[in-house]
Formats: C-alpha cells, structure tokens, sequence
C-alpha cells in the first residue's frame, strides 16, 4: 500500500524482456538504502517487488499482466522514474489510498501553464469515467492528485511547482502515456451497491441502497439522493 507522494526519482538503468515478461534495473538514491529483497516499491505507480539489491541498484520482475497495463514496457535505459516505498501504519496518509496496481494508461492531452502553477487534461478509457469526481482522488504515474474536473473521457489535474519539481511530469510532452488507478473506494463502493450493469445479480445485489442511505442520515436534505 501507498500513499501517491514521490519520495524520489530512480534511473532505468536496464530492462531485459524474458519472453512475455522483463526484469527491471533501477539506480536508486541513498534514501532508499533501507530497500530489502522482498520488499514492495512503486515505480511510477505500479507496485513491484524488490527481487535483488546490489549497492545502488535495485533489480525487479515484470510480469506480462505489468507491461501490458502500464508504461513499464516502454520504459529505456536512462528514463527517469517516480519512487515510493511502501506504507507503514505508523505514516502520515498525506495523499490517499494508493494500491500500486495499474487500471489503465492514460494520453497527457494537454499541458497549460496557469500562473505558478500547470493544468493537466489527460485522456482515459470511458469505461473507467463512471468512478471519476470532481476533487475526488487519482493517483497518475503514482503520484496522488486532486480531479479538477473529468468529462466521460477524460479528466484534469492541477500541478503546483513542487510536484514539478519532485516528479517526472515535466520531463514529459503531450501524448505520452501515464499510469493510471482511479480511487480504489469508488471500485468496492460500486461492487456493494452493484451499480455496474450486468455485474451483480439481484440475489447478490448489496442491501445498500436508496432507502437504506435514507434511513441512516443520508436522505435528500443531507447528502446528494
């Protein structure tokens, strides 16, 4: 588990394709000296399992399932990548709930200066907008942001100079592909109600629902039903 705020960036220094699947190198700094063979990094949002540690160098396993949900099958020796170790329960949740498993990639559509600041419209698969809101949480290439509006294929961001600064979205142009997972919640909220058409049968359809919200408090002066 994660939270979407990039302690570092890592350099691709190798990434060697075994059949369906490749193994990773990265070059890490010294922040990241407490990594263990074993243990759960994200690399530009996707959650990866250290399988070796030679100084600097942290060697990874892609799976198929890996290269084809994300940008890790493009990555090249030298690209620069966001890094985040895992969650302990003992740290700050400062962004929000980030599991590190990719649900799609994204297309940086645009990248507009506004005063200090950047507005971001990335293109996403229309499947995956019923779970997007506006000021909801999104976590792009794993860094966790604020939704400042979405449409049914696409949505915006805004970047303030620090997360520039701190992670790889400069570095990238329009049409690049970013890693995307939408706000895990929203997925378990939608599988107990069973909003999703032809997801759940009625034997199998949540007790939660208009009249059950009603009920509780969360009737039409007191939320949005």
């Amino acid at each position: 588990m994660f939270t979407g705020l990039i302690e570092a960036l890592g350099e691709a220094r190798d990434i060697r394709r075994k059949g369906s699947e490749a193994t990773l190198t990265l070059r890490v700094p010294s922040c990241f000296s407490d990594c263990r063979p074993g243990d759960s990094i994200a690399v530009d949002g996707v959650c990866l399992t250290i399988t070796d540690r030679r100084g600097d160098l942290l060697h990874l396993d892609l799976s198929s399932e890996t290269l084809t949900r994300s940008t890790l099958g493009e990555l090249k020796a030298g690209n620069m990548v966001n890094l985040e170790r895992a969650l302990r329960l003992s740290d700050r949740l400062g962004g929000h709930l980030v599991s590190g498993h990719i649900d799609d990639t994204g297309i940086l559509k645009s990248i507009e200066r506004q005063g200090r600041s950047w507005l971001i419209q990335i293109g996403l698969n229309p499947a995956l907008s019923r779970y997007l809101i506006e000021k909801g949480s999104i976590a792009v290439d794993g860094i966790s942001l604020t939704i400042n509006s979405c449409t049914p294929n696409s949505f915006s961001v805004a970047i303030i100079p620090h997360t520039m600064r701190e992670t790889t979205l400069l570095r990238k142009k329009e049409g690049a592909k970013v890693n995307v997972e939408i706000d895990m919640i929203s997925k378990y909220v939608e599988k107990f109600i069973g909003t999703k058409e032809g997801s759940v049968s009625n034997e199998q359809r949540s007790r939660i629902d208009r009249d059950m919200l009603i009920k509780f408090g969360f009737g039409e002066n007191n939320g949005p039903f």
